[in-house]
């Protein structure tokens, strides 16, 4: 037994003139209505816009540009931005614009990955623990608190030879690792108030594992939250790579990401500034504009916010 949460209605019954009874109340589903709420949002539609074309830039602009991101010019070293290097060179011939590119591709990559990962651990385990209670509640607790107090930037650190090899897709799994536990603390103060529920209690007594009780009936009740919080840790994820990759702990060379960009661009910062303030300008666009799409949902998918004209 579930609650019926696809459409919602909008206006009461009113009388019709044509058969003299009364017109049934205009029904929109949904993610009408949320879509509806959320295009209002003038500052979110245009983060969204501006994420999509930095996604269609990272992917699709390689293709078009003439210069690769390994590749090499040998007559253009620390070169200007001109017609041939649109963001100019660094010390080494490289192409600023090729190597921004790719940097942002691994940079969305880690982001969104690493954003999905952490909201379903997170999602799993506070649902778990609320749900089930008893010593699995104190487990997820125990970990929850220890994940907190552990230095995960000191961790990773010490993780970073591995990342040397070239295993950036740990660099992922450990980033997500610390970055689910206050979420999870939510989701399972949620799931004690959603186990009083009616249809939770029914399907129990159905006899409905509670496994499938909270895969079937707790987390759909709670995805608007699952996801805005997947998209604010789109941002966090992505800082936090910046921040490792800067210091030497994170995408390890010959490959590239944002923060290694800018590191790599911060000693010239001062003299030949295209090395760095286009790609910090690149990072930082894609952070306001993934944080003006998470302000948006979280208006959108919250029935108790007010949206001019919205109702």
């Amino acid at each position: 037994m579930t609650v019926n949460t696809d459409s919602v209605v909008v206006g009461s019954a009113s009388p019709d003139p044509a058969d003299g009874g009364t017109q049934p109340s205009r029904s929109v589903s949904r993610n009408r209505l949320v879509l509806r709420r959320f295009l209002r949002k003038r500052l979110a539609v245009l983060g969204l816009v501006a994420v999509a074309l930095l996604i269609a830039l990272a992917y699709l602009g390689p293709l078009f540009y003439s210069w690769k991101y390994d590749q090499l010019d040998f007559e253009a070293f620390q070169s200007p931005p001109s017609p041939a290097h649109w963001f100019g060179t660094y010390q080494t011939g490289g192409d600023v614009f090729a190597r921004t590119l790719r940097g942002l591709q691994k940079s969305l990559v880690i982001g969104l990955l690493g954003a999905l990962l952490s909201t379903a651990l997170a999602a799993l385990t506070g649902a778990f623990a609320g749900y089930f209670r008893g010593a699995t509640d104190a487990v997820v607790r125990a970990v929850t608190d220890l994940m907190l107090v552990l230095p995960g930037f000191l961790i990773i650190a010490i993780f970073s030879t591995t990342l040397r090899n070239g295993s950036w897709l740990f660099l992922i799994v450990l980033l997500a690792g610390f970055q689910w536990m206050i979420t999870a603390r939510v989701v399972r103060g949620m799931t004690q108030s959603l186990r009083q529920r009616e249809f939770v209690q029914a399907a129990r007594f159905m006899g409905v594992p509670g496994w499938k009780i909270i895969l079937q009936h707790i987390l759909p009740n709670m995805a608007s939250f699952l996801i805005i919080d997947a998209t604010v840790n789109v941002s966090s994820i992505i800082l936090a790579e910046v921040g490792l990759s800067f210091f030497g702990f994170g995408v390890q060379p010959p490959d590239v990401s944002l923060g290694t960009l800018i590191a790599d661009g911060a000693d010239a910062a001062l003299t030949n500034w295209w090395q760095f303030y286009f790609v910090a300008g690149v990072l930082v666009l894609l952070v306001l504009a993934v944080n003006l799409v998470g302000d948006g949902l979280r208006d959108a998918l919250d029935p108790n916010s007010e949206i001019e004209g919205a109702k």
